[in-house]
């Protein structure tokens, strides 16, 4: 059996590796089927196969740059040690470059947002960079939340002026003048997950009051129609349930200084059987847009409770796809 050391100078970096009762540590063994025990502050890392020491080696050195990114107060959960454990067991570069260059520090707050995965990290770079990305895939990917965080830095730092959230309201048939209350009241039951991630990231307050001024906006994609938005970040979720002309009507929408974020679920589509879905289909025919980004999420992105992508699974392996 040959054995290898992983040193750092910082103890709480070497206990936050390690978690709670060592939890992580024992992930970590049984994924990389590797030996650790904590000795003096060190990591001593034990196996008879080298190239599972060297790639424990290699993740125990990504973890400690990752914490050093993070919030001080971060601790890795089942899912982080899971996702780098996997990464590292399948012999995948780690870095954290993409990660860096793509965390987001809330000015207001100064919350830290960091991604979880490479895709996550794509996704906010895209947003940051280009005019238009597309995010697809399972649900608990964070789409909707990385769109939103997005969104709010930009905002906060002056590059925009405006967000604007819009979900196609699929169950009312886009014809909300039926319901009872104003719009927004009639709005509001399907713009929720929009909602939940702007108060998570700024307070329940603070979002009451930017859309009490306008500046944050919420409506039905129906109301989209006819509108040039300018110096906006604009966010359709849910695209998976639009119409091609809903989208062709949403992305021609978009004025100068604008940013469009479009995030859905191919697999979750509640459209009526006769017809095809935008997301679908603008993906397909804007491939090759060079302005444009197309990430596709996996089930390896879902960050909720571990048991979320073990449910996708058992749903995808059925064959049930509504």
């Amino acid at each position: 059996m040959t054995q290898s050391t992983f040193v750092d100078s910082d103890l709480q970096i070497i206990r936050r590796i390690c978690g709670v009762n060592d939890r992580n540590i024992k992930k970590i063994e049984s994924i990389l089927n590797v030996t650790v025990v904590l000795r003096g502050g060190d990591l001593l890392i034990k196996s008879d196969d080298q190239s599972l020491i060297e790639k424990a080696l290699n993740l125990f050195n990504y973890m400690a740059e990752l914490l050093r990114i993070k919030d001080l107060d971060y601790e890795f959960d089942d899912f982080d040690v899971k996702y780098m454990a996997k990464s590292a067991e399948k012999g995948m570069e780690l870095s954290t470059k993409n990660i860096e260059q793509s965390k987001i520090r809330i000015a207001e707050n100064g919350k830290i947002i960091v991604p979880r995965t490479e895709n996550q990290a794509k996704y906010m770079t895209a947003m940051k960079n280009l005019p238009i990305t597309f995010g697809t895939g399972p649900a608990g990917t964070g789409k909707t939340y990385l769109a939103v965080v997005t969104a709010l830095d930009l905002l906060l730092r002056g590059n925009v002026e405006k967000i604007i959230l819009t979900r196609p309201a699929v169950e009312a048939g886009e014809n909300l003048g039926f319901l009872p209350g104003d719009l927004m009241e009639k709005v509001n039951p399907y713009l929720r997950p929009l909602y939940d991630a702007l108060i998570e990231t700024l307070g329940q307050d603070r979002i009451s009051k930017l859309m009490e001024s306008g500046i944050i906006e919420v409506a039905p994609l129906a109301y989209m129609r006819g509108r040039t938005l300018n110096n906006a970040f604009i966010i359709l979720d849910e695209a998976q349930n639009t119409s091609i002309a809903q989208m062709k009507m949403f992305l021609t929408r978009m004025g100068k200084n604008s940013k469009i974020v479009v995030s859905g679920d191919e697999t979750q589509i509640d459209l009526p059987k006769h017809v095809h879905s935008g997301l679908i289909h603008a993906m397909r025919i804007l491939s090759n847009v060079k302005e444009m980004s197309i990430v596709q999420f996996t089930r390896a992105d879902i960050s909720r409770h571990p048991i979320v992508e073990k449910i996708v699974k058992a749903y995808l392996k059925s064959g049930y796809m509504d």
